[in-house]
């Protein structure tokens, strides 16, 4: 019998107080990781239960919830329904942002240099290989570019925010979607590999000449060099929270299929959508074989819906519609 999310939580209370302070753990994207961290010490301040979150990647967030070695997954490739019912999952968003391009070139400031889908993706497949190459130079008149080589610096672990950067890049270039494709692991034409966002933006700050990609509150945090990129409409714009929020406002997250809250939110219409945003996943058993921490699972992101907005406005990501957390409380009905 399905339990309501009240139901679920008056059976915690009835199990007494150590249940209550039962600490959580999961691991995952490292994506969100600043905005779990945050809400994490707001959360523990306010209930005393903690939450031990590992940001190892997309990919080991998946396979950790899959071996249940923790309490939830973290992923920001989101799974198709027959996975989900596959291993017995649900799957709701918590925040959205933007994957962004960094550059490390001598003299250049943030959003000095200008990209588009179709460049990113030939320096990607290493057919660019110096930042004078006269594709870049055409695009950036006025822009003194370094007559540097490219180095391309690529995510190492299984990835959520290399599914979607790839995903875009898929969407933009033939040949990256015939040669290379979409996948939270790829087989990179070309560069070198840091794990984790940290490990993406640690190898772009100590290497002149280098692009990597990470999600925005990585390239604020670090003070990364960040490019601006073109709209579907053709306008150039900046990778801040009102052009993430624009394209995020036309994601159609009522329509997803088989109601899994499956979403890609890239290159989206509207002259200020930033064409890299995306979602970003928890994923939590249908049937727990530890309640109290199913529940605690729950309850913590049921604060985060109700109060953790504006932490995560702080770091740029952008909460979900409260339509959204509408249909992802009703969700957390399926969970026994």
């Amino acid at each position: 019998m399905l339990k309501t999310l009240a139901a679920v939580l008056a059976v915690t209370l009835l199990a007494g107080t150590s249940a209550l302070a039962a600490d959580i753990s999961g691991a995952g994207a490292t994506f969100p990781a600043p905005v779990y961290a945050k809400w994490a010490e707001a959360y523990k301040k306010q209930t005393g239960v903690g939450l031990n979150y590992q940001a190892i990647g997309s990919g080991g967030g998946i396979k950790q919830i899959t071996a249940k070695t923790v309490d939830f997954g973290a992923s920001d490739k989101p799974l198709k329904p027959d996975a989900l019912n596959q291993i017995g999952l649900i799957q709701f968003p918590t925040v959205m942002g933007g994957v962004v391009p960094v550059v490390n070139l001598p003299g250049i400031g943030a959003g000095q240099v200008k990209l588009t889908g179709d460049l990113l993706a030939k320096i990607y497949l290493g057919e660019i290989k110096r930042w004078s190459d006269p594709a870049i130079a055409a695009l950036n008149g006025g822009v003194h570019l370094p007559n540097l080589p490219i180095t391309v610096v690529h995510r190492s672990d299984g990835s959520g925010t290399s599914f979607v950067f790839t995903s875009y890049l898929t969407m933009k270039n033939a040949a990256w979607a015939s040669k290379v494709g979409a996948n939270d692991a790829v087989e990179w034409p070309t560069g070198q590999g840091g794990k984790g966002n940290d490990g993406v933006s640690a190898f772009v700050r100590q290497t002149p000449g280098s692009i990597g990609y990470v999600e925005y509150a990585f390239a604020k945090q670090n003070k990364l060099t960040y490019t601006k990129m073109q709209t579907r409409e053709g306008e150039f714009v900046d990778p801040v929270a009102p052009n993430f929020a624009a394209a995020a406002a036309k994601a159609d997250w009522a329509h997803t299929p088989g109601g899994s809250f499956y979403m890609l939110i890239l290159d989206k219409p509207g002259a200020t959508s930033w064409p890299i945003t995306a979602a970003t996943f928890i994923l939590v058993y249908k049937h727990q074989d530890n309640p109290a921490k199913g529940q605690e699972v729950l309850k913590f992101f049921d604060w985060a819906y109700k109060d953790g907005n504006g932490l995560a406005e702080q770091l740029d990501y952008i909460p979900m519609p409260e339509a959204v957390k509408a249909a992802v409380r009703k969700k957390w009905q399926e969970v026994r």
